[in-house]
């Protein structure tokens, strides 16, 4: 009930913070995308392509980036993120999977996070090799610290910065840089658990539900290349396709160019191909 009411007066505030957009300062907006990106990074690069499934490596200055930018998007610490991501894909549209889109969209998208969990995503959860996790220093302190790191990064710095360097009222600031943008980076990281699980090509394999969708791929900064994804999930580029729609792949090449990321796992085309005439829809030969 509590995330109940909780996720109620978040959207609430976020339709309000809507109408106060036209008050706010340009510097304020190009603040707030720049929070969007960040948060975005947090998840996909962070979370999801680094800790979730190892895709690439990244060295001790770009992890305690990207476990920053984590904390800008408040989606769960790193620890539980990748846990919860490593379920979904090992036991995936089952009742172990944490956010299973046999149950629906709403389920998919949200209703995951206002019930309890299904007995089966903790009994089998229990299966997933975490010692990676445990082992990374920066994980490690990001999660015993969560709760005062997005207090900070989430909501306190997006809000300080236009009202301190360029004389944003605090209330639009607050509105528009931490709630609105927080919510908009939540909505766009659950349309990939929901609306990428339900609609579009299955070029690599049509027996599963996860699909293209390029209007994901465009609001999750390159996470809706789902098909794909679950075919190949430990290609750091969740795409055969480089820089299309893939801000998150444009980000780990310019962190391998400057030395911060590495050991960048990439699928063989001949792989890819021999995939798709083998199980694909015939969508994109």
């Amino acid at each position: 009930m509590r995330n109940v009411i909780l996720f109620i007066i978040l959207h609430l505030s976020a339709v309000y913070s809507l109408f106060l957009l036209p008050k706010a300062m340009y510097a304020t907006l190009l603040w707030t995308a720049l929070m969007y990106y960040f948060a975005a990074m947090g998840i996909t690069a962070g979370a999801h392509r680094l800790w979730s499934h190892r895709s690439y490596k990244g060295k001790l200055p770009l992890r305690i980036f990207l476990a920053i930018c984590n904390c800008i998007s408040f989606q769960n610490s790193i620890f539980e993120w990748a846990r919860d991501h490593r379920a979904h894909h090992k036991f995936s549209e089952t009742d172990a999977d944490p956010h299973n889109a046999k149950r629906g969209f709403f389920f998919a998208h949200i209703g995951w996070l206002l019930v309890k969990k299904h007995p089966d995503v903790k009994e089998k959860g229990k299966m997933i090799d975490l010692s990676d996790l445990t082992n990374d220093p920066v994980v490690v302190f990001q999660d015993r610290h969560y709760k005062k790191l997005i207090l900070l990064f989430c909501f306190i710095l997006p809000t300080f910065v236009p009202v301190y360097f360029w004389g944003e009222s605090f209330h639009i600031a607050f509105y528009i840089a931490a709630i609105l943008r927080y919510t908009l980076v939540l909505n766009a990281t659950w349309l990939v658990n929901s609306a990428a699980h339900m609609w579009g090509q299955r070029p690599y394999d049509e027996r599963i539900n996860p699909a293209e969708n390029l209007g994901v791929a465009f609001c999750a900064t390159g996470e809706g290349f789902h098909n794909y994804h679950h075919v190949f999930p430990h290609d750091y580029s969740t795409s055969e396709y480089g820089w299309h729609f893939n801000l998150t792949t444009m980000f780990i090449d310019t962190m391998y160019f400057l030395g911060q990321a590495y050991d960048r796992r990439k699928i063989p085309m001949d792989v890819i191909m021999k995939r798709k005439l083998r199980t694909g829809d015939g969508s994109r030969r």
